[in-house]
């Protein structure tokens, strides 16, 4: 495995706002307050440490306790509400907000009743896959 070393990015604080889903304004009282650190960019715009915000956009998010408390190997877990339920006779497509998240599953319209989903209703999407994609803004990409 290789140990990776670089300067990390510097994220814009309108940005890190953006990321946290707090305002411009809350960014720049965490920079006074010592929550995070602010740093001026090349082009001398207030900043702050890339992985200092992946960090504290880390401990800072919480999604409600699973309330199932099933044992899994799947640690992908995200309790949510159902927001949508589009079925017919055979299929059904489920879709749940998850915190910032929109998460849609696809099953059978007999699960949907078995589970006694419905608009509202508190469920939890387990994802398990061995396949996640992960893009990055500058375009590049390793296969």
């Amino acid at each position: 495995m290789r140990n990776y070393t670089r300067v990390m990015p510097q994220i814009r604080i309108s940005e890190a706002a953006r990321f946290l889903g707090v305002s411009d304004d809350t960014v720049r009282r965490w920079t006074e307050n010592g929550t995070l650190t602010a740093q001026k960019d090349p082009a001398g715009r207030l900043a702050v440490d890339g992985l200092e915000l992946a960090t504290l956009a880390r401990d800072q998010s919480h999604l409600p306790d699973d309330p199932s408390r099933t044992g899994s190997s799947a640690r992908n877990r995200f309790v949510g509400l159902v927001t949508g339920i589009t079925a017919d006779k055979v299929m059904a497509q489920v879709e749940l907000q998850c915190g910032p998240f929109r998460v849609v599953s696809l099953m059978s319209s007999e699960a949907v009743t078995e589970l006694g989903l419905e608009l509202g209703s508190v469920a939890t999407a387990v994802v398990k896959a061995t396949t996640v994609i992960i893009e990055t803004p500058q375009g590049k990409s390793i296969i």
